[in-house]
């Protein structure tokens, strides 16, 4: 495929996300306008339960069946087969989910289990969609779903206002906790449905169960489950173990479940671009192809994305949540807040996109024994570290644990990546980067300084966003990986 195809099916992914984003950050200004600060902590806390368990229900499947899917010749088949092998771990998987949340003791006499119960319509529908997701990914027509994305999003923050609306504020009434999760599982079903349209009607997409390839498909993606089990365990997991280790767990979700979903939108960028990369990757990779060039420009966009969301995170911590928030959920007196999470957390995106760079190259290779390995390892290591420090800092302590195991598996992942397959990248890229960053420091500084705050920091966040996507354009960055001939890379290489 061409740098036009890729960068085209990343931009629709990311102009999904930057409108998702938007709109989630309405959402969760709505949930704090509407619930108190108790029942927005339980909010947080049943949609961080589910994030272990929908990982655990993807089983690894979504990136390898676009690498599979991309290479079929029978697509349709191939695709059948990646939806048996989905119902089944997303049954098996939000039924252990309902099980735990169910008999953990602690729990019996708190809204979460039936919060839990109603949050997981969410990645029930959705995790069905991303089966779709794949005909759309791998056919280069991503527009479909940004459609069906930002509809359901859009409906969702549509259904929360009327409750606003209806005259819901800072209720402590439980019902109104269960009917804002409610809005969310009517979106994902919405998410589905038109996923489900767009793939029968426009791409012609019928997938033909096939026993065979299922077997095939759930063979090769289990080694990838443990690996996606353990990004969840380290990036998600953090919020069951407050539920569970600290009696104070609504209050403390409240402020670090908000700060979560900021960093998580931060890491679902260099997703969407690898997404978009891993097809023509696998593709050339078959044919014994040079992709050094391809992989030296996806991880140079990557560096870039990191380090602009990290600044971003550290810098305007606190005009970003005390807009999604209320002065109640932010630090004062001492006590870390929302923005306290939000800041340390950023220094784990800076990390997180060449974590990511090194796990799909990997993937790609089918090198699956080194990011069992690594990963394993680093979940097993922040848990212990969070069960250390969660009943002494809170989320601060898990916070600080996210960053240090973030820091260390892209360094380990990033050197078993570099000795198979690594990418061609010049000095002068890496100088620009270096050039980026540092300008870009400058200027969200100096904004963050001679913006006196209120609709002023919303301005100058704006600006800064600007100021940066300008600075990336100026240095050379703003450029998607590139397919080349093999005569062309030879000639590159000469």
């Amino acid at each position: 495929m061409s740098s036009r195809q890729i960068a085209s099916s990343t931009l629709w992914q990311l102009g999904s996300q930057v409108i998702m984003a938007a709109l989630s950050m309405v959402a969760v200004k709505l949930v704090t306008i509407g619930l108190s600060k108790e029942l927005a902590g339980y909010y947080n806390s049943a949609y961080g339960s589910l994030q272990l368990f929908g990982i655990l229900a993807d089983f690894g499947l979504y990136a390898v069946a676009v690498r599979e899917v991309s290479r079929a010749a029978d697509r349709d088949r191939a695709l059948g087969a990646v939806t048996i092998v989905r119902c089944g771990t997303i049954a098996g998987a939000l039924l252990l989910a309902l099980l735990l949340v169910w008999f953990v003791p602690s729990w019996q006499a708190t809204p979460l289990p039936i919060a839990v119960t109603i949050a997981a319509l969410v990645p029930l529908f959705t995790l069905l969609a991303g089966t779709l997701r794949v005909a759309f990914q791998v056919a280069y027509r991503m527009h479909f779903v940004f459609i069906a994305e930002v509809s359901q999003r859009a409906v969702t923050v549509a259904l929360i206002g009327l409750l606003i609306l209806s005259g819901i504020r800072a209720s402590g009434d439980t019902g109104s906790l269960y009917l804002f999760l409610l809005m969310g599982g009517i979106g994902a079903f919405l998410l589905f449905l038109t996923s489900a349209i767009f793939a029968r009607w426009v791409l012609g997409v019928r997938p033909r169960a096939d026993r065979t390839m299922a077997i095939h498909l759930l063979r090769l993606a289990a080694p990838y489950t443990a690996a996606y089990l353990s990004l969840a365990l380290l990036r998600q997991f953090d919020v069951t173990l407050i539920a569970l280790l600290r009696p104070d767990f609504a209050l403390q979700n409240a402020a670090y479940g908000f700060a979560l979903r900021i960093t998580e939108m931060a890491f679902l960028v260099p997703t969407f671009l690898l997404n978009s990369v891993l097809p023509t990757l696998s593709a050339r990779l078959a044919r014994q192809e040079d992709v050094r060039t391809l992989l030296g420009r996806t991880l140079l966009i990557l560096l870039a994305l990191g380090s602009a969301g990290a600044l971003f995170g550290l810098i305007w911590a606190r005009p970003i949540m005390l807009a999604l928030t209320s002065p109640a959920y932010l630090a004062s007196d001492g006590h870390p807040g929302a923005d306290t999470a939000l800041a340390i957390q950023s220094l784990a995106i800076a990390c997180g996109g060449v974590m990511l760079y090194a796990f799909y190259v990997l993937l790609a290779q089918h090198a699956w024994k080194p990011l069992v390995s690594w990963l394993s390892a680093g979940a097993a290591a922040s848990v212990l570290l969070n069960v250390f420090l969660i009943p002494r800092f809170g989320f601060v302590g898990a916070a600080w644990t996210s960053v240090a195991i973030h820091a260390s598996l892209a360094a380990a992942l990033f050197t078993c990546s570099m000795r198979s397959l690594p990418p061609r990248i010049s000095r002068a890229a890496l100088a620009r980067w270096a050039l980026f960053t540092v300008a870009s420091a400058a200027v969200l500084l100096f904004l963050r300084w001679v913006t006196p705050g209120g609709v002023w920091s919303l301005i100058g966040m704006a600006a800064g966003a600007v100021s940066v996507a300008l600075l990336a354009v100026a240095t050379g960055l703003l450029r998607f990986p590139q397919t080349l001939s093999p005569a062309e890379l030879q000639k590159q290489a000469e």
